[in-house]
């Protein structure tokens, strides 16, 4: 489901700013809606992931989500910037009202198997659609001319999509029935505890990480990299992001909370590689970015579900992606507003961000190891 739905809306966010243009759309209108789209989908789910609790109904926003991920195709049908701009909108609402309720549904399917290992999985497929999708739209435009005919080809994911999403509700209607079976039991008082550091860790981690399309201008900007290398750049960093998605869940199944502590140490140096040592420390940058990406996918996630109990998880999905969207939100504005200064205060910021980070993780570490014992790798 993970990888047809990030083909289908990553394939129309590749062309989304081109194709607004075309529509008539100028520059700011396709700026501000894209932070209005983005600050939509991460505030409505908070809504989401409370009432899914409250509800229990976890397919039915899953589901009521995906389906709106064929807005995506609809846009063959738009004849104005304004019509594109509402099916646009309508897609990011959905991916908000699907996420808190998909990533409840994954922690009970992933259980048994490790939540690690789950969610490493789940973050390895969505990459490869990430890819997948515009490398779709790209062929299309090459060999048929135009956009209606790439959105239209998004209809095949779509229908594969929908398919999926009946086969797995019809064959796993309880997905939490995978954790009751085990009986397991949790002191949610100490677990409360746990989560305040683990949110502060989180927001600052995310505070201080680079957006890529910033690198990515400054790599054009400078002319460290060549136009054309820079989505190769991109792309290596995705494959970097689904392979240690896999190698981070695998082992946080295996060394806990422990293995957070990689995010911010590989976060540290890739502002001063994007920034200050040319082709070759942006590449390092590039590889270090994916790396970070696969842990924050996989480990954040995984994480929050075992310190969570089964009834509450929806909604501390929904706090946890509000916090995570917008401390990297908030985090990519003082980024903006550095570059004019220069690559050093970007740099000095960053590890300013993620030194505190590692702050909280000790933090952390301490609550943990006073809650289990001495023993916080459990």
């Amino acid at each position: 489901m993970s990888l047809l739905g990030d083909i289908i809306y990553e394939g129309g966010r590749s062309v989304t700013g081109p194709y607004l243009l075309f529509l008539g759309a100028s520059a700011f209108t396709v700026a501000w809606i894209s932070g209005l789209g983005e600050f939509t989908g991460y505030a409505v789910r908070l809504v989401s992931g409370y009432f899914a609790d409250r509800t229990g109904d976890y397919w039915i926003f899953t589901i009521a989500g995906y389906l709106m991920i064929g807005a995506i195709p609809l846009l063959v049908y738009a004849r104005s910037w304004e019509a594109a701009v509402v099916l646009l909108l309508i897609e990011r609402l959905g991916k908000g009202i699907r996420s808190p309720s998909k990533d409840t549904i994954l922690s009970h399917a992933s259980h048994q198997v490790g939540r690690g290992w789950g969610f490493g999985i789940h973050e390895a497929m969505d990459q490869v659609g990430a890819v997948a999708g515009p490398l779709v739209f790209a062929v299309s435009l090459v060999m048929l001319g135009g956009y209606g005919e790439g959105f239209a080809i998004l209809v095949i994911p779509f229908i594969l999509l929908v398919a999926a999403l009946v086969v797995a509700w019809r064959r796993v209607p309880d997905p939490a029935s995978f954790e009751r079976g085990e009986q397991i039991r949790r002191d949610e008082g100490q677990n409360a505890r746990i989560l305040l550091p683990y949110g502060i860790f989180t927001v600052l981690s995310m505070a201080g990480f680079l957006v890529f399309p910033l690198m990515a201008y400054h790599f054009s900007a400078s002319s460290v990299v060549p136009e054309a290398q820079i989505p190769v750049f991109f792309a290596i960093a995705m494959a970097a992001d689904a392979l240690c998605a896999l190698g981070m869940g695998r082992l946080y199944d295996r060394a806990g909370l422990s293995v957070l502590i990689l995010i911010p140490l590989a976060n540290i140096p890739i502002a001063s590689l994007a920034f200050s040592f040319g082709y070759h420390g942006a590449l390092a940058a590039a590889v270090l970015w994916g790396v970070s990406m696969g842990g924050q996918e996989t480990i954040l996630r995984a994480a929050l579900a075992d310190l969570t109990s089964i009834r509450k998880r929806g909604m501390a999905y929904g706090i946890f992606n509000t916090l995570y969207g917008g401390s990297w939100f908030a985090g990519s504005i003082v980024f903006g507003l550095l570059y004019d200064v220069g690559g050093s205060a970007i740099s000095a910021y960053s590890i300013l961000m993620q030194v505190a980070a590692l702050g909280a993780f000790s933090w952390l570490w301490l609550v943990l190891k006073r809650n289990r014992g001495g023993d916080p790798s459990e």
